[in-house]
């Protein structure tokens, strides 16, 4: 679609979105807005309240105002685009949309919220029904929630918030921590292949309850092997590895093997400053694998290969923050929420 969408969706359910209040759900429920899944639709599936959506949406509006719904991010961070997707909706989408966002530290309740400082990131523009519309942001700012609003009513079958996860570094410093989480700012810059999924993925909280929840390659038909390169939530001291193959019962690699780099000190394609942190190991299909790591450097990226391909549901880099990794995430907080 556009360049952003290959950035976390930081509204997603799975990664812990919430849609915590809107002004209507007469037909359709606001919690569908962030399902992960692809909006589904069965023609003549009338239910009580008339053909059933798999999106949000509202009772035909007779008065003034428009309807809304607020949605608390899975994960804080910079948004860089917004999706409105109509998909499926045709005689009853809303013409137009707007969103909105804003700080909130904390846990706020919808009336908290109702008196925050919202500032709009995607101004009111026409829709089309049955249409994923994508709307770059340049807000450049840290956000916690954004507010889907919709001109008069109708329905919007997902909303996605791409962005760069912005992790609160308060519960992360001086604990061990996984420095390849997701939610702790850490990103898969690079890979040698994503055909049946996204290998950030893998980065994901939680377990993953099917194949296309983890990351899976193609069937490698010539030499060499496939891999992902890993940037760190920050710079650290990796202890322990997980690997987990879970669902990957005919498609999990043979073996694994993890290497470092500081980018502090040395370049990515600097192939001698590379280190080993894990030994090309053998892994089993369709189960959670610990390895222990002694005498790691501190590393800012991590090489993950598999051989000679395959897939896996999750990997977890357990280890502690370099004193500058700590100080590095403190700063960025502290920047976009000053």
């Amino acid at each position: 679609m556009t360049a952003f969408t290959s950035l976390p969706d930081l509204a997603v359910r799975t990664l812990g979105g919430s849609v915590i209040a809107a002004s209507d759900e007469s037909f359709e429920e606001k919690e569908n807005l962030i399902n992960p899944w692809v909006p589904a639709f069965r023609p003549e599936t009338f239910g009580p309240k008339g053909q059933e959506y798999d999106g949000w949406e509202t009772a035909r509006r007779r008065g003034p105002g428009h309807d809304w719904a607020v949605v608390r991010l899975g994960l804080p961070g910079v948004v860089r685009g917004v999706v409105v997707d109509t998909a499926w909706f045709k005689g009853n989408y809303p013409p137009h949309a707007s969103v909105e966002a804003c700080f909130a530290d904390g846990y706020p309740s919808p009336a908290e919220l109702a008196d925050a400082a919202w500032t709009e990131i995607v101004p009111k523009s026409p829709l089309a029904g049955d249409t994923a519309q994508a709307f770059p942001v340049e807000a450049g700012r840290l956000f916690t929630h954004v507010r889907l609003n919709m001109f008069p009513d109708g329905g919007i079958a997902r909303l996605r918030v791409h962005g760069e996860v912005v992790p609160d570094p308060r519960p992360l410093t001086g604990l061990t921590i996984d420095l390849a989480a997701l939610e702790n700012g850490a990103r898969v810059v690079e890979c040698s292949d994503m055909f049946y999924s996204s290998p950030d993925n893998m980065l994901f909280p939680g377990l993953a309850r099917n194949q296309a929840e983890g990351w899976e390659t193609a069937r490698r038909r010539g030499p060499g092997n496939d891999w992902a390169l890993i940037r760190l939530a920050a710079p650290g001291t990796i202890r322990l590895a997980g690997v987990d193959t879970t669902n990957l019962k005919f498609n999990a690699p043979a073996e694994v093997s993890l290497s470092g780099l500081d980018a502090r000190a040395a370049a990515l394609d600097d192939a001698s400053a590379w280190r080993p942190i894990l030994p090309r190991t053998r892994v089993r299909p369709d189960g959670s694998h610990r390895f222990r790591v002694d005498g790691s450097p501190e590393v800012t990226h991590v090489r993950l290969d598999v051989h000679p391909d395959g897939g896996l549901a999750r990997l977890r880099l357990l280890g502690d923050l370099a004193p500058d990794g700590e100080r590095a995430l403190a700063a960025r907080w502290a920047e976009l929420t000053g």
